[in-house]
């Protein structure tokens, strides 16, 4: 029988996304793995996989249709011995009812269901004819494909008590063989058709000031152009007024001297071995900036935290996310693990995110989650500032630029260039006290960068 192609939920708070681009025309032959599609969301391009093999039957939403719902049916896949050109609209047997998009303004305040680190939560893939999800036993939902869900209607197996190994936990055909030969996931019980508790309400929506109306009124009418806000703009500005309204900001500011860590990135780089004609790294000072950081967090571990209404979640790696201006906003690139990575690692992978986060080829593993972040306005002059901190992080370090000033040193007046750093925290899992010790760490770090290469 036909299976749907779902408009599918490339992170945890999308709600809808633009269908850029079909890869496949109708009455292409279509195998498990094959890219069929180019999903916008409001990051990033990310492709869509097919995980159902047949022939592209019907293309029911046309590319470049903007604000797709997830789980909205965008085309057809015709099954083997099915005749395609019979097939004029969604499969009856596989439409789903789309379930109602949780507001991504409630998820992403709540820490309890911010973005997880992608090490645990295998976001990444896309997938492609999602089926509705099937209510577990905690009121949860878990997704299959129309294939897999099929197998397992016939099997009399229970979804909810199979593991899935596809994207976002999907449970895939295999799984559901898997489970038939290993015989678990007995027959569904009837309670389980049953609809999972109703959500809570959402929070209210918070305080953004005065309304479009009454901005407007304070201008002449032809004295504007009206620019609509593009997705990426509206996430960014509800996530940094949650931040704000939420997270109480504490901040620390200490002046690192620069002279012996430009001297080593000097020397590094003119020891950098060839490459393909070219050198194989070219060290940033922000590249150190990052192992700096990490460092310090490795340090001081009581400050690598993330903050929950239940507990602090202390973590185990330090995991450095970079803001990077892209036309229309910035997202934030992980370099995980950064305190056991060389410099010239985390210089190579900050080189390939910055090109593909401006191309908008991130994928959301490579973006969301993180333990901290750096924000560095020092190339374009900046002395000092303070960041916002972006939860689930619970610090994150504002970097000034490299400048030539006065400092006095043995009594004696002297030239050294200075960098001002800000360390903005989240005053509930780290404090004053906290803060200042992992800004001496980091002080540390870039004014004896030798240790940086132990």
């Amino acid at each position: 029988m036909p299976t749907n192609i779902l408009m599918p939920a490339l992170s945890p708070t999308m709600e809808k996304g633009n269908l850029a681009k079909w890869l496949k025309k109708e009455g292409d032959a279509i195998k498990s793995g094959d890219v069929i599609a180019e999903i916008e969301t409001d990051k990033a391009t990310m492709e869509v996989e097919a995980v159902d093999e047949g022939i592209l039957a019907k293309i029911l939403v046309p590319e470049g249709t903007a604000d797709v719902a997830v789980n909205e049916i965008i085309g057809v896949i015709a099954g083997e011995g099915e005749d395609a050109k019979s097939v004029s609209g969604p499969a009856k047997a596989d439409a789903p009812k789309a379930e109602a998009a949780k507001p991504a303004a409630a998820a992403e305040s709540n820490p309890k269901v911010a973005a997880p680190e992608a090490s645990a939560s295998g976001y990444g893939g896309s997938v492609a004819g999602s089926a509705p999800a099937a209510p577990k036993a905690d009121g949860s939902r878990s997704f299959a494909s129309p294939l897999a869900r099929r197998i397992a209607k016939e099997a009399g197996l229970d979804l909810s008590a199979i593991k899935g190994s596809g994207p976002h936990g999907r449970i895939v055909e295999k799984d559901v063989e898997a489970a038939k030969k290993g015989g678990g996931a007995k027959a569904a019980p009837a309670a389980a058709a049953a609809a999972p508790a109703a959500a809570k309400p959402a929070a209210a929506p918070l305080a953004s000031g005065p309304s479009d109306d009454q901005v407007k009124k304070l201008f002449a009418p032809d004295s504007y152009e009206e620019i609509p806000h593009d997705g990426m703009r509206k996430t960014i500005a509800r996530r940094l007024l949650e931040a704000k309204q939420t997270v109480p900001h504490f901040y620390v500011t200490v002046d690192c001297e620069l002279d012996a860590l430009l001297k080593l990135r000097a020397e590094l780089n003119a020891a950098a071995p060839e490459k393909d004609g070219k050198p194989a790294y070219k060290l940033s000072v922000n590249d150190m900036v990052i192992k700096a950081l990490a460092l310090a967090l490795k340090a001081v571990p009581d400050a690598n935290v993330s903050w929950t209404d239940s507990a602090m979640l202390k973590h185990k790696h330090a995991d450095v996310g970079v803001a990077v201006s892209i036309p229309g906003g910035l997202i934030t690139p992980i370099i995980r693990d950064a305190c056991h990575k060389t410099l010239s690692q985390i210089s190579n992978e900050m080189k390939d995110y910055a090109a593909r986060a401006k191309a908008r080829k991130l994928k959301p593993e490579e973006y969301q989650g993180g333990t901290t972040a750096v924000s560095n306005l020092g190339m374009f002059g900046v002395k000092d500032f303070a960041a916002i901190v972006n939860p689930p992080h619970a610090t994150i370090l504002a970097v000034g630029a490299g400048e030539q000033r006065p400092v006095v040193k043995k009594g004696e007046l002297a030239v050294a260039t200075v960098m001002s750093v800000t360390l903005s925290t989240d005053h509930r899992a780290v404090d004053g006290a906290l803060g200042a010790e992992l800004l001496a760490a980091f002080k540390g770090d870039i004014e004896k960068p030798m240790a940086m290469l132990v």
